[in-house]
């Protein structure tokens, strides 16, 4: 799948390096702000050996339009910011390209904008894009659903200098019908990102918590994101449609099989052997 990239801070960095390891995907280019590194070689830049053409742009050399014609691509993959979507989002659905946007937060205007575009093309938002983060948001719904009356409370842990609070901290709130003042922040040091959900009941105490370790693990979503939008309607998806699929109390990677799809944990044991 040829993919482009708009975003190229930390976590697009990370992303991009594992694009150009996967080979289910082959990255295109990165598109950026700022001319500074315009026309470097990701792979160069990164420090990663490969044979990928991909480069690294600014928005002021091209129109969507005419980078969308010039350099095609099957996925854009948005790890920019709430502006990032006015640059290419009408261009991008018009030509039926794949939207996979990871940003964070949007202005609720922007979002229902980027919902429109569902009309047009396949259409994937996930404020936070990391397999784990997505089962733990999954798993919380479910044991909220078997215990309704626990007390629940969210802790978020970030980098010193993130002010904000975290929007996948407000996402999970949200889905579990919370005030966002229950959430505790914490802000120290270098801390990549950690979440996590404290259930407790009268007697026990269960707590869901995930840390992200790297921010590698970003790509390792999209990877699998990009395998499972494949052949799909157009229309808007989470990361809970993709995954739900899987959560079943048995073995199924025969019907995987079936369906020509790797089961969920291959995405790991795969690194590992």
């Amino acid at each position: 799948m040829r993919v482009g990239l708009i975003g190229f801070g930390k976590t697009g960095r990370a992303v991009a390096s594992v694009l150009l390891d996967s080979e289910l995907t082959q990255l295109q280019w990165v598109m950026r702000q700022s001319h500074v590194l315009e026309h470097r070689s990701v792979a160069e830049f990164l420090g990663v050996k490969s044979d990928e053409p991909a480069l690294i742009l600014s928005k002021a050399e091209f129109t969507a339009a005419n980078l969308l014609d010039q350099k095609p691509v099957d996925v854009i993959i948005d790890f920019s910011g709430d502006s990032g979507l006015s640059y290419y989002g009408e261009a991008a659905a018009k030509r039926g390209i794949t939207i996979i946007s990871a940003v964070s937060q949007y202005e609720p205007e922007t979002k229902e904008r980027l919902k429109a575009l569902a009309s047009q093309t396949v259409v994937m938002h996930s404020p936070n894009i990391t397999l784990g983060i997505n089962f733990l948001m999954i798993s919380a719904k479910i044991l909220k659903n078997i215990a309704p009356y626990t007390d629940i409370e969210i802790i978020e842990e970030h980098f010193k200098l993130k002010p904000e609070v975290s929007g996948t901290a407000k996402v999970i709130a949200k889905q579990l019908d919370l005030d966002e003042s229950q959430i505790k922040t914490i802000r120290a040091g270098g801390i990549i990102g950690t979440h996590e959900i404290l259930f407790g009941f009268p007697y026990q105490t269960v707590r869901l918590k995930h840390e992200s370790i790297s921010r590698e693990a970003f790509g390792n979503g999209i990877v699998f994101a990009v395998e499972q939008l494949q052949g799909k309607s157009k229309g808007f998806y989470s990361m809970e449609d993709l995954l739900l699929p899987y959560f079943r109390l048995k073995d199924d990677d025969e019907d995987s099989a079936q369906q020509g799809k790797k089961p969920w944990w291959r995405f790991w044991l795969d690194k590992l052997i």
